[in-house]
Parts: structure tokens; C-alpha cells; sequence
């Protein structure tokens, strides 16, 4: 019988958003405009701060905060090296340096004694990212800062809703950055979101979002505006339009439902996984929850016979669309050949991602669906562990 076929994600979009951008269109206004003002509020009051700056990408969003933070050429910024490119390509708009640090074995997110031996007179910010949604320690991260008075700034592009010690993301640091891009536990498409309660920075973002046109230029074509406008600073093209509004706000009012659909998945699969000795489940720590945008299943050290690669492919065989959360920064060859890493810089991000994989989780997914991930990746274990693929063994871990 052929394998059922299991995406690796599948947004959760339907009818309420396409009705919402259908009366975008009947409304005549496309660009941003009072929808998008109206998903900000919404989103700003769901998170419990009191600015959102809406815009094109979480790679915008960072970009703006970094700005707004003062970060300048030559400047220093900490974040993880197991990250997207992003996190480090918005810190080198400005012409600041992406100084990269190891990940902690257990959270896979960054390692804050780590990061601290890296702190230079130049180093002005920090970016912890919530990988897969799961919370950094920011106790740690924050007390770090002010001793040595960094800006934090958050990379919370899976980490929507998450919590910290019982405060939502977004609540807890000066800036948090999230995503809206297709995969992400809310989505526009494209496009992303700051949140901040700093009114001088959120105006700073809001003015360099469009240009650096004066804030009302947004609405100079129409009737209640004025086609005069004065730009006052190079600004970017990093606004969000009515239509991805639109579709946030009908995503926003079903996250928390979302989240709660994700976290029945990842329950499941924990409990299929967790008898399975050659397997690591994801740690969630009792003063924290996870969003999980992500289920990074690992391999275990020294489980024999087992390669991460050949794990994959044979879920892939079975159906199964699976990722990988992520390729550490220092081992591609932009950041080998900008900045000097190479491979063996970061033992513990290395170690993670030859061992880790990530399986499908989304709202829409199936009990069929997640029954057949966990029989194939409990099928796949037990083949693996019971003989070594001739082809492999060589790389065996």
C-alpha cells in the first residue's frame, strides 16, 4: 500500500482569510493603511505591550530594531550560531559585526556563559532567538545586559505565543522581532512584527519603515490627506500592506487555538518517543512554554547504527516531509569567508545539528497523519538499531 503523504507544513489558512482580503479589495485600499493600524493595535494589546510596528519581514523587523537601538558600523552584536541567516544578515545592514556563540546541548538555544566570553568594548546588542519557539533563559540573558549595558534584542520569529516565567514574548526585552513569513505559527505570507514599549523607537521604526517619510505620507492619496511630504531620513521599503493585515488579524484571533493544536501534536509524539532509547525528545523547561512552531526530534549520541541523514531519507520514503533547524551559520561559507569561522568553532551547535531533525506539526494536521509520523519514525529507530546501514557506517556518530 503507498505511504500516506505527511508535509512538512501546511498553513492554516481557509475561508475567514480569504474573506477578510476580498473585503480589502471591495474597500479600495491595498497598501498599508487602516488595517494594518488595526492588526498593530490588536497585536500590541494580545502580547500586553503598548507599541507594534507592523512590516514586510521578520528580517525587516530585526533590521529596524537594530536601527533604532543605535547599532552603527563596526558595532558588535552576540546572537546563536545555530539561527537562520537572518538574525545575522540584518545585524550586517548596518555594517555592525555578527558575532556568533554556542548553543546550550539541552535547549539548543544560546549559551549565555558562552556568550559572555565573547563581549568586546565593541559589543553593543545581544539577539537570543527562541528556537522553535521554546524561550531562551532570559533571567540570565537580562542580567548579562545590564551588566555589561547591552541592548537586547529578541528574535522571536517562532516563539509567537511563548512564555517566559508567565510574560509572553514579546513583553520582556526593549525589542522583540517576530515573523509572519508562510511556516510560521502566525502568518501573512510575508512579513513581521516589533514590539516595544519604547515610544521614541517605535516612532524611529514607524518613520524608517516608509522611507523616512513623515508618518502621515501613508495616506497622501486620499481625500483626508495632503500630497505634500517631507522624507527625513533614507529610510526602507519595509511596509506591510492591508491585504497581509487582513489575513493577520483573522490569524490572530485563532492563535492561541493554533498553539493549543501543536501542543496536542508535540503531547503525542513525546509520549511515542520518549520509550524510544536511541531517541531525544525536546525539553521544555517548568518555567517556560513553548509556542511549537518546531518538534526537533534528536538522535541520540552513540545510538549505534543510527545517521541523521539516513534517518531522514528513510522517513522521507515512508512519506514523511521533514527539515532540519539549521544549518549553524559558521559552517556556510559566506560567514567562513566575511568573518573567519570554520567548522569545530561551535561543539555543541555542531553536535546538535548532525543529530537533529524536525517532523511535521501544524494545526491542520490529521490524528491519521500524526499516527503515521510516529509509526514511521518508531519503525525507522528500530530498523536503524538493528543494523548498520553498510553504506554509512563510516559516519556512524
Amino acid at each position: 500500500m503507498k505511504n500516506m503523504e505527511v508535509p512538512f507544513h501546511r498553513a492554516a489558512v481557509g475561508e475567514d482569510e480569504a474573506q477578510a482580503v476580498a473585503e480589502v479589495i471591495r474597500g479600495g485600499w491595498l497598501t498599508m493603511g487602516p488595517k494594518t493600524f488595526e492588526f498593530e493595535k490588536e497585536f500590541a494589546e494580545y502580547l500586553g505591550v503598548d507599541q507594534a510596528i507592523a512590516v514586510s519581514t521578520g528580517t525587516a523587523a530585526l533590521h529596524l530594531a537594530l536601527e533604532a537601538s543605535g547599532i552603527r558600523a563596526g558595532d558588535e552584536v552576540i546572537l546563536p550560531t545555530t539561527t537562520f541567516t537572518a538574525t545575522a544578515e540584518a545585524v550586517s545592514y548596518l555594517g555592525a559585526i555578527p558575532v556568533l556563540a554556542d548553543i546550550d546541548p539541552i535547549t539548543m538555544n544560546l549559551d549565555v556563559e558562552d556568550a559572555s566570553r565573547r563581549i568586546t568594548p565593541k559589543t553593543k546588542a545581544i539577539i537570543p532567538v527562541h528556537l522553535a519557539g521554546l524561550p531562551c533563559e532570559m533571567n540570565e540573558l537580562h542580567n548579562l545586559a545590564e551588566r555589561r549595558h547591552l541592548r537586547v534584542i529578541e528574535d522571536a520569529a517562532h516563539a509567537l505565543p511563548s512564555e517566559y516565567h508567565g510574560k509572553r514574548i514579546g513583553q520582556i526585552s526593549e525589542f522583540t522581532c517576530f515573523s509572519f513569513y508562510a511556516t510560521k505559527t502566525l502568518t501573512t505570507g510575508e512579513g513581521g512584527m516589533v514590539t516595544t514599549d519604547n515610544a521614541e523607537a517605535a516612532n524611529r521604526m514607524r518613520l524608517m519603515r516608509l522611507h523616512g517619510i513623515e508618518r502621515d505620507a501613508w495616506k497622501r492619496y486620499r481625500s483626508d490627506g495632503s500630497w505634500r511630504y517631507e522624507v527625513v531620513e533614507a529610510g526602507f521599503k519595509y511596509n506591510l500592506t492591508d491585504f497581509q493585515s487582513a489575513i493577520g488579524l483573522v490569524q490572530l484571533a485563532k492563535c492561541d487555538a493554533m498553539r493549543d493544536a501543536r501542543r496536542a501534536i508535540a503531547e503525542k509524539y513525546s509520549e511515542a518517543f520518549s520509550g524510544v532509547d536511541s531517541l531525544v525528545i525536546p525539553t521544555v523547561p517548568p518555567d517556560r512554554n513553548t509556542s511549537w512552531h518546531l518538534y526537533i526530534l534528536r538522535i541520540r549520541e552513540g545510538a549505534p547504527g543510527l545517521d541523521r541523514d539516513d534517518f531522514l531519507e528513510e522517513l522521507r520514503h515512508r512519506g514523511i516531509g521533514c527539515s532540519v533547524h539549521f544549518i549553524p551559520l559558521h559552517l556556510h561559507p559566506f560567514y567562513q569567508r566575511a568573518y573567519g569561522y570554520r567548522a569545530g568553532d561551535f561543539p555543541n551547535a555542531e553536535a546538535q545539528f548532525q543529530s537533529c531533525l524536525s517532523l511535521p506539526i501544524y494545526p491542520g494536521m490529521t490524528n491519521d497523519a500524526v499516527d503515521h509520523v510516529i509509526r514511521s519514525v518508531q519503525v525507522t529507530a528500530a530498523t536503524f538499531n538493528s543494523h548498520r546501514p553498510a553504506n554509512r557506517a563510516a559516519n556512524v556518530r
